[in-house]
């Protein structure tokens, strides 16, 4: 099997799990997808032990998806997000998103990346500091599509609403960048004993160079967008296409793994080009189609279904070893603690100055889902030690998150909330 049929069977079976999930199980899309892939994964096991020759594991475990993830998905995934992220859609609450989400993913990583460091080698699983804080990074990226489509079901206060949708874009963009910042300090320090100023550099050099590229290129695609009639929807499209995959070839260039590129061209592009909206060919106000955004967005969504039939393709490679889920059981509390954390702490500081409604910090917490972007991040990484480990552990953690908290979500809701629409 060529690499390229097993993306036309990842798309084919996104479609066949959309369709059955609407008109059949008719649950919230996380759910439902991760019912069905992991429904798939049994019986491609099964089918796999009666008749060998059909065995599918085979042909997965053959393929090295790090590249694609790396280069493609991930890039498209947060170029995508950010471009939809209409930070005037915030108002009052753009700073306490902010402060929510990046003082919130760091406090999380923390949390998570140190508790679980001493838990797990308490246990006698052995893990790396650095790469225990990078699973803290990765896990911390919750999914905006999961938790909004469970809250819209609900009439929650508007500035609510808004914190939660704001703060699952910005986070889950920023948790990104966080792995990928502290994983490029890992590598470098396996190779050498890093100093204080060496950390800084890394950092500097991820954060730095990647909003300068992303800043020109982006720049640069809006310049380009803002002339074109936005009837012209396929140049307009393309221009996107080439932006992000060019950010990307750049950014390997000069080994910034952070995809800092593909997030500030996409909110340069997205919030700049949003200015005067249209979808007419009359753009003089230096607008971009409409078209671009349904494009995206629609690219968005077709890869997280993707990323989800993919996770449950993972359970037929994971190394099966009792110690390694236990870990990831154990993972599943601390994340919690971690996200619990992540969001309260913040409100007390901020509290001061800004009042929060009454359910904040735990429906915040509890709606956090965690769906195929960690399990993406987790695999594009480059073999190390304890890589195994972390992949079971976030393997355990997506699929408790997604069904756990998915079903008991909307019981949390509507205790606090008292009123569904």
């Amino acid at each position: 099997m060529h690499i390229f049929d097993l993306i036309a069977l990842l798309i084919c079976l996104s479609g066949l799990f959309i369709f059955l999930n609407t008109f059949y199980l008719k649950l919230p899309s996380s759910v439902g997808l991760m019912i069905l892939t992991l429904l798939l994964s049994v019986l491609v096991i099964v089918i796999g032990h009666l008749v060998p020759a059909l065995d599918l594991a085979t042909h997965v475990k053959s393929f090295d998806f790090r590249e694609v993830l790396n280069q493609l998905v991930i890039s498209v995934i947060l170029f995508a997000g950010a471009l939809n992220m209409d930070i005037s859609k915030l108002g009052q609450q753009k700073w306490p998103v902010i402060v929510l989400s990046i003082l919130g993913a760091i406090i999380s990583t923390l949390v998570i990346g140190t508790v679980l460091y001493f838990l797990l080698n308490w246990l006698s699983i052995s893990i790396s500091y650095m790469y225990s804080l990078v699973f803290g990074a990765v896990i911390s990226s919750t999914d905006p599509i999961s938790s909004t489509n469970t809250t819209k079901r609900f009439s929650l206060p508007e500035s609510l609403e808004l914190k939660i949708e704001g703060e699952s874009l910005f986070n889950g963009a920023f948790s990104v960048v966080l792995a990928f910042v502290l994983y490029h300090i890992a590598i470098v320090a396996e190779a050498q004993t890093l100093t204080v100023f060496e950390v800084i550099e890394i950092v500097a050099w991820e954060i730095v160079g990647g909003v300068s590229i992303g800043l020109f290129m982006g720049y640069l695609g809006y310049s380009l967008l803002k002339y074109i009639d936005n009837d012209d929807v396929h140049i307009e499209v393309l221009i996107t296409i080439a932006l992000v995959m060019v950010g990307s070839f750049i950014s390997g260039y000069f080994s910034i793994y952070s995809k800092m590129v593909s997030l500030i061209m996409g909110l340069l592009i997205g919030n700049l080009g949003r200015r005067g909206l249209s979808s007419s060919s009359s753009n003089a106000d230096g607008s971009v189609g409409v078209y671009v955004y349904k494009f995206w967005n629609l690219l968005e969504q077709t890869m997280a279904v993707m990323l989800f039939v993919l996770m449950g393709l993972e359970m037929l490679v994971l190394d099966w070893r009792m110690d390694y889920f236990a870990a990831g059981f154990l993972a599943v509390n601390v994340v919690l603690l971690g996200r619990w954390l992540s969001i309260l702490i913040p409100i007390k500081i901020m509290s001061g100055k800004r009042t929060f409604h009454q359910g904040t910090v735990s429906l915040m917490t509890w709606g956090a889902f965690r769906g195929g972007l960690p399990i993406a991040l987790i695999l594009a990484l480059q073999d190390f030690p304890g890589k195994e480990l972390l992949i079971t552990m976030t393997y355990v953690v997506v699929v408790c998150s997604i069904l756990f908290q998915g079903f008991t979500l909307p019981i949390l809701m509507r205790e606090r909330f008292a009123r569904e629409a």
